[in-house]
């Protein structure tokens, strides 16, 4: 499994699916809103939990068709189907290669792009934090998304449009616990909902698509 873990990160690497691509898409969006909202402090940190969990789960997104695509175009995946290791654990070091290399480097620099939206200093460690527990379900739910439409020509947008329903949760209540946060209040609740939903997903998605997988390689 951990050689199957160092691979995933040199394809990742590689491909330009790496932590590069999703940090530079992360500052763009972060860019680009105070120019569409106007230059308003105040308004930028009303609305900058949101702004910053929106960029980050289409950051996590940009990279989900390489999960599965470049060992289905080169024939691995099916030698790895045959291999001694069950697929439920190949699809769970997929996720997690997918969130070393996207999810984390924008939990780390989030930070840095709240202070671009003049988000306040006390809802820093709530953001940080459901981030930390909500990327992980954006990788996993993706990698499920990835493996209906592995094979598929130009399944990236199929790939999208199956996956972004799916994020929805995750989405509002960690923006939800970061906005709490910046605004003093207790995060207790949307915290709990967001763990649950992690939780959740790594518990019954990787068996999921471990099914589907097996269904597309026949």
């Amino acid at each position: 499994m951990i050689a199957l873990l160092i691979r995933d990160f040199r394809l990742a690497m590689r491909a330009g699916g790496g932590f590069g691509l999703g940090l530079a898409f992360f500052l763009i969006v972060v860019t680009l809103v105070p120019f569409g909202v106007g230059p308003q402090s105040a308004l930028l940190a009303t609305i900058a939990p949101g702004i910053l969990w929106l960029g980050a789960l289409l950051s996590c997104l940009l990279s989900l068709d390489r999960i599965f695509a470049l060992d289905w175009e080169d024939g691995s995946l099916d030698l790895l189907a045959t291999s001694p290791l069950p697929m439920e654990a190949i699809v769970t070091v997929k996720a997690l290669a997918h969130w070393v290399t996207t999810g984390l480097p924008l939990v780390l620099a989030a930070p840095v792009f709240a202070l671009l939206l003049n988000m306040p200093a006390a809802g820093y460690q709530p953001l940080v934090l459901s981030l930390l527990l909500g990327t992980p379900a954006l990788s996993v739910i993706g990698t499920f998304g990835a493996a209906l439409t592995v094979g598929l020509k130009r399944g990236g947008l199929l790939l999208s449009l199956l996956v972004l329903p799916l994020y929805v949760p995750t989405l509002i209540f960690g923006a939800e616990m970061a906005r709490r946060g910046a605004e003093g209040f207790d995060t207790t609740t949307p915290l709990l909902m967001l763990a649950g939903i992690t939780c959740g997903t790594i518990a019954l998605l990787p068996f999921a698509s471990a099914a589907v997988l097996r269904v597309n390689l026949r």
